[in-house]
């Protein structure tokens, strides 16, 4: 059974945890005002861009476009968002959960993040590229990964690019989510325009003129398109992740600073234990020398 001392000794470790992850959940909670408020702002743009590219899918014949070109899937590219640190809860557990259902077989693997490729490494799946980036990444700086996913769709090396990532909702939630960058199958309109416009299928960009023309504004936007989605995906990545450990050191602090409340009170009993047998041992030696 621990007496005092060792009580004594576990309290104090307990409570430099409890200080070191309130630290970090203090650093956390600072990363995650910026990385939410980096996913948010893009979304506005993204859906404009979604209404320019449909109006453009419209206007031209979408078969054209070596982007948009659906074949067969021999082999498939899927690009991991993983984070470089843990203590994020189980954000990369339910990540690596989806990609253990890809058939290693016809899969290949392209990851961003250390902990995807050590799952990569631990697996022995096929790894074609791993790229590292910021923790707060630019948009120029992801531009290289939407590059070599395009090259490779493009030559033909694979089918299909997917990429899994996780889905920032809010503080409290975030999915795990497999999105097909490639090839682009269609554009959605943003769900508070798509309701009444796709019904009359009007063009969402009515008395707009594309110069030169639709398809060359098409060509050129496509590319551009897939860079910024992926740069989305990684902002929000990024959101999670900082969301996911700001909430995980939290509990972490919370439940080390119930266990030193429990060892304190366990404490005391011992100490008021101790006194009332001293104090036992005292009365039965008067008694004593008494009688």
């Amino acid at each position: 059974m621990a007496n005092t001392q060792d009580i004594r000794r576990r309290i104090k470790s307990i409570r430099n945890t409890a200080q070191i992850t309130k630290a970090m959940q203090m650093v956390a909670a600072s990363k995650m005002r910026k990385a939410q408020q980096h996913a948010l702002a893009g979304r506005p743009y993204a859906a404009l861009m979604n209404k320019v590219l449909v109006s453009l899918q419209r206007r031209t014949d979408p078969r054209l476009h070596p982007l948009l070109h659906i074949r067969p899937v021999k082999k498939e590219l899927v690009l991991i968002i993983s984070t470089d640190k843990g203590l994020c809860g189980a954000l990369n557990t339910n990540l690596f959960r989806e990609a253990a259902n890809f058939d290693s077989a016809k899969t290949a693997f392209v990851v961003t993040g250390k902990k995807a490729r050590q799952f990569i490494a631990r697996t022995k799946r096929e790894l074609l590229a791993d790229f590292e980036l910021k923790d707060a990444p630019t948009f120029v700086e992801t531009k290289p990964i939407a590059k070599f996913c395009m090259e490779k769709f493009l030559n033909r090396d694979v089918d299909k690019v997917s990429v899994l990532y996780t889905h920032f909702i809010n503080t409290i939630n975030q999915r795990s989510v497999v999105q097909t960058l490639l090839p682009i199958s269609s554009f959605d309109l943003p769900k508070s325009e798509s309701d009444e416009k796709a019904k009359q299928d009007v063009d969402p960009m009515l008395g707009y003129v594309f110069e030169p023309n639709a398809e060359t504004v098409l060509d050129m936007m496509l590319p551009y398109y897939l860079q910024y989605q992926l740069f989305q995906m990684i902002l929000d990545a990024r959101a999670s992740e900082h969301s996911a450990r700001m909430v995980a050191m939290k509990n972490a602090t919370d439940n080390a600073n119930q266990f030193i409340k429990d060892l304190t009170l366990e404490y005391n009993k011992m100490r008021q234990a101790g006194i009332t047998m001293e104090l036992l041992e005292i009365a039965t030696a008067q008694m004593s020398l008494g009688g």
